[in-house]
């Protein structure tokens, strides 16, 4: 049972015990993050408006290509991103990459080669894990399929969380 009496505690809490940032350098850190990733439902969003913006840069290998990928995204792996941004990306229109999800840096690593060579760029946090997870639509080499949205990670009939 957890308490949320405002009695001091005895010992300090776990989730505590570093404490939390004054409001003003919390407010900085929260802004940088959003300035440097955007979520999977505010990617699809935009996408689905029909101008997003930007260029959504798939940055995995052709294998993982081949396997699905947002539709509509640009693939480029981050291995030839100094040889081939040039010819397939704007420097004007920002970027946003993706790779496979929340446990590898690929998107990351993408989007740092992408800002060394002077583009805006933010990654899409979540990968292409979460953009399935959600139930968003994936383009293969059969066509554009989609999976049962997963109700650990999105709300179910919706496309968005609403937060």
């Amino acid at each position: 049972m957890t308490s949320t009496s405002t009695t001091p505690r005895t010992a300090p809490s776990p989730a505590l015990s570093v404490p939390p940032a004054a409001p003003a350098e919390a407010a900085a850190f929260f802004a940088a993050r959003l300035a440097f990733q955007a979520d999977v439902s505010d990617v699809r969003a935009s996408l689905d408006a029909g101008d997003p913006g930007f260029v959504l840069v798939d940055s995995r290998g052709s294998a993982a290509w081949a396997q699905g990928r947002v539709p509509g995204a640009v693939h480029l792996p981050t291995a030839d991103i100094p040889d081939r941004a040039g010819e397939l990306l704007d420097p004007a229109v920002p970027v946003i990459t993706y790779c496979w999800g929340p446990g590898c840096d690929g998107a990351t690593r993408a989007a740092l080669a992408l800002a060394r060579l002077g583009y805006r760029v933010k990654e899409m946090i979540g990968g292409i894990e979460y953009w399935i997870r959600e139930g968003f639509p994936v383009e293969t080499p059969a066509g554009v399929e989609r999976r049962d949205t997963d109700p650990l990670t999105a709300p179910v009939g919706s496309v968005s969380c609403a937060c």
